[in-house]
């Protein structure tokens, strides 16, 4: 009677965090090969570009798992960055998809005695008979990635950030924790890449302050949407005009881009002035020129006096944005603010309905804001 799998013995690995699904994979396949001791594990490679080197990679992992260990009380097959058991094109092969049901079959018959098999993939479906098996007979792990939508990504990326910058035997200070996390945004692999690259460049000093980020570390496409933003929160009309420029000369190259996403960033930073600008008015928050002091203070306004609907409650906004925010208040007044906020949604009508040239109307509104 073949031997019964277990989380011990079959584990997938499995999401849309590719960092994070490649470093706890990296983490179980080193767990599991200093356990079992010996020299005849494999790694199968399952990036594939089309269904045959799918099947090439299926044909391999059948093969590894059939041989037995010569040395060692076990062995560890991986199968590392499958890109064949969600949606992708070589997944849709019909012959991909009756390999898969073969392998699956396979899995439920197979002795676990001495064999521990690891799968790290990408999205993966779940309807698939393969995902059902070894959600069955093993464990599966599945690791979402951060986004911009969820309440926690901050408080999630700067966690992951200290713990980076302290793997490397560093220090970060909390503004400089601060202004990485609002550089890099929600994407961890390039999170990890940055704290890599700002604790080289500090050398023999401990700790990474926001001068070092500032100099080293790059702005995402998100971050540096950012800059547009704050040239209109300093309601400087040159550098707010040059910005722009430079955003609709990318949106000509990006598919992923638009105008009325641009406009989007404008309305949420004039609506970050102006909900700052009642938090000050009511005494909940006070000018700080400290970061950590400042979000201290935000801990400290009574969540029942704000509304639930995160698009107008400055609590969901990233902390550091809020406090990058908070000396731009000083150059608008609250009925600047509100026509603001009247511009931009004629300009958004615009954007949608007109035949004015998208550039020339952007152009125009934000003068009209700006301008003193």
């Amino acid at each position: 009677m073949p031997a019964v799998a277990t989380s011990r013995s079959v584990t997938l690995v499995c999401g849309d965090d590719e960092f994070a699904v490649q470093e706890r994979a990296k983490k179980i396949h080193q767990e599991w090969r200093a356990e079992l001791g010996g020299m005849d594990h494999e790694i199968i490679e399952a990036a594939v570009s089309n269904s045959g080197e799918a099947l090439q990679a299926i044909a391999r992992l059948r093969e590894a798992l059939q041989t037995l260990p010569f040395f060692g009380a076990g062995k560890v097959v991986w199968l590392r960055n499958c890109t064949f058991l969600g949606e992708e094109r070589a997944a849709a092969a019909q012959a991909v998809t009756e390999a898969l049901n073969e392998l699956s079959d396979e899995l439920k018959r197979f002795s676990w005695q001495n064999v521990r098999l690891l799968i790290s993939a990408g999205k993966v479906d779940k309807r698939k008979s393969l995902f059902k098996t070894l959600d069955k007979i093993g464990s599966v792990e599945i690791l979402s990635g951060w986004s911009a939508d969820d309440k926690d990504w901050v408080e999630r990326a700067e966690i992951a950030a200290r713990a980076a910058v302290r793997a490397r035997r560093k220090e970060i200070s909390e503004e400089a924790l601060a202004e990485l996390v609002a550089r890099v945004g929600p994407h961890p692999r390039q999170l990890d890449s940055e704290v890599e690259k700002v604790c080289l460049y500090i050398g023999d000093r401990q700790t990474v302050e926001a001068a070092d980020v500032s100099a080293v570390c790059a702005r995402n496409k998100t971050a540096r949407a950012f800059a547009l933003g704050d040239a209109l929160g300093d309601r400087d009309l040159p550098r707010l005009l040059r910005r722009l420029d430079e955003e609709l000369w990318e949106i000509k190259s990006s598919s992923q881009k638009s105008e009325v996403g641009l406009l989007y960033g404008l309305i949420a930073k004039v609506r970050a002035l102006l909900l700052l600008k009642e938090m000050l008015r009511e005494g909940w928050v006070k000018p700080e020129g400290d970061y950590p002091r400042f979000k201290a203070q935000l801990e400290r306004v009574p969540a029942e006096k704000l509304p639930a609907d995160k698009r107008f409650n400055p609590l969901a906004l990233n902390p550091y944005v809020l406090y990058k925010a908070l000396p731009q208040v000083k150059h608008y007044a609250q009925a600047e603010l509100v026509r603001a906020m009247e511009l931009l949604l004629l300009c958004n009508r615009r954007l949608v309905s007109s035949r004015l040239d998208n550039a020339m109307v952007l152009q125009q509104t934000l003068a009209q804001i700006a301008g003193r």
